[in-house]
């Protein structure tokens, strides 16, 4: 015979009615039928319209559906019933910034950040975030912050020296940019040879180039080398060049990739090229 509180503790880990939605609708995903998938949410949502975690896990569905726009609306519900949780403004706030909604996703990144204290190290997109809200000093402490755990990134010494350069200048980000010495991935190194000021832009596009793995890998180093070629183009003031690269990144980007709405909001931001005849004096 059970105990009484053994007999409470197997009583409660029996799996509820939105347990089993949601059991049925991950294996839905995994078969590829994403729309019985959101049926069979949708339907656990309006028999318990208060449990949080049904509206967290329709807007994971149409996240990867590309509903950014309804993914925010149910993480707005979870948010209304779980105002507490972290990680429900940590997921609004990414759907927010691939929407190109910046500053509520910077709102959003903040308060994840305050109800999850012990994951702020980790939450490098809101660093990413704060850049393009211009809060450069809040992003350049996230960045280094995320060094702290993750020391060896290229990419977090980059958006470290992109902060500070908008906030300070070039001089200046050169003189606090993070080594790094064992970022494997191509064209990483050259990336920060590049922002070092050691090495031409020529030596990161022929290293992508270079690289001749499986496609995906191939892939992911010209993206790679294309969206940082444009970000430096930008910082340098390189308007145009900048454009040309980030076109050809965003192209190139895969559809479920941060970094790959990142060239597109960066893109977005600067703009149609001036035409010939407004460019005149």
């Amino acid at each position: 015979m059970l105990l009484p509180w053994v007999a409470l503790l197997v009583q409660a880990q029996e799996p509820t009615p939105s347990d089993r939605a949601r059991e049925r609708a991950a294996e839905a995903v995994k078969s590829g039928n994403m729309t019985n998938a959101l049926t069979v949410i949708s339907d656990a949502i309006k028999a318990d319209p208060k449990d949080a975690r049904l509206w967290n896990f329709r807007a994971q569905l149409r996240s990867l559906l590309g509903d950014s726009s309804g993914a925010v609306t149910d993480l707005t519900e979870g948010i209304r019933i779980n105002p507490k949780s972290g990680f429900l403004h940590q997921d609004r706030a990414v759907e927010r910034f691939k929407m190109g909604q910046i500053p509520e996703a910077a709102s959003d990144f903040d308060r994840a950040n305050e109800l999850n204290p012990e994951l702020v190290p980790y939450n490098w997109q809101r660093g990413i975030a704060l850049y393009y809200a211009k809060r450069y000093a809040d992003g350049r402490k996230q960045f280094e912050d995320h060094r702290t755990v993750n020391p060896n990134d290229v990419e977090n010494a980059v958006w470290h020296f992109l902060c500070v350069a908008r906030a300070e200048g070039t001089n200046a980000a050169h003189k606090v940019f993070m080594p790094i010495s064992s970022d494997s991935r191509v064209p990483m190194a050259e990336i920060h040879e590049l922002f070092a000021g050691e090495a031409p832009e020529s030596e990161v596009v022929e290293a992508a180039n270079a690289v001749t793995g499986p496609r995906e890998e191939q892939r992911q180093a010209r993206f790679h080398a294309l969206l940082y070629l444009g970000l430096y183009a930008d910082v340098l003031g390189r308007s145009d060049e900048a454009r040309g690269y980030l076109k050809q990144a965003v192209d190139l980007a895969a559809p479920r990739d941060f970094m790959g709405h990142v060239a597109r909001v960066h893109l977005n931001r600067l703009g149609p090229a001036p035409s010939a005849a407004s460019a005149q004096p």
